[in-house]
């Protein structure tokens, strides 16, 4: 089991520990070590969306701290392939895991708005598939697997991770 405190977290790179109010539940830096590719044992596999490998590669294996541009699932051919009316599962682009589910809890309306005002595809607690997605303790999401996901960005109505689309464009494994 790990354990997590201001300096970070200690014990198994797959351990989680949740905190005082449930989630997230926290990785360790050991989750993003180097490996085969990257932080990823490999490069992308068949993408979703139309997103662009390139950036899918840079993003998920070769970053720690950058985005995709703000917008830019709403410039890929999500709209148009994702269900307005159940939910939606989204796979790791490296893995093809499942990471995220939405909407849960609220409309796909609700889940676009709330999407397009921060500018990447924003998903709640519920949403997250805990298995497979770890938050470090300076907020950046990510597999357990070393993809890096986006950030924990917490607002008024609680944790909101804000996911890079092309992070979680990849096919189920």
């Amino acid at each position: 089991m790990a354990s997590c405190d201001d300096s970070g977290c200690k014990g198994n790179d797959q351990s989680a520990v949740k905190n005082d109010k449930g989630y997230p539940l926290w990785g360790n830096e050991g989750l993003m070590t180097q490996k085969g590719h990257g932080t990823c044992s490999k490069p992308p596999g068949e993408l979703l969306y139309g997103v662009d490998r390139e950036t899918t590669d840079k993003i998920c294996c070769f970053n720690r701290h950058y985005a995709e541009h703000s917008g830019y699932f709403l410039k890929t051919a999500w709209m148009s392939l994702v269900s307005k009316t159940s939910q939606t599962v989204y796979f790791d682009a490296i893995t093809g895991k499942p990471l995220f589910r939405a909407p849960v809890g609220r409309s796909f309306e609700e889940f676009l708005a709330e999407s397009k005002n921060h500018g990447w595809p924003s998903f709640r607690d519920q949403e997250v598939v805990w298995d497979n997605v770890r938050v470090l303790p300076d907020g950046e999401a990510v597999s357990i697997d070393g993809t890096h996901l986006g950030h924990n960005i917490p607002d008024k109505k609680g944790n909101r991770y804000c996911i890079n689309l092309v992070s979680i464009s990849g096919m189920k494994e």
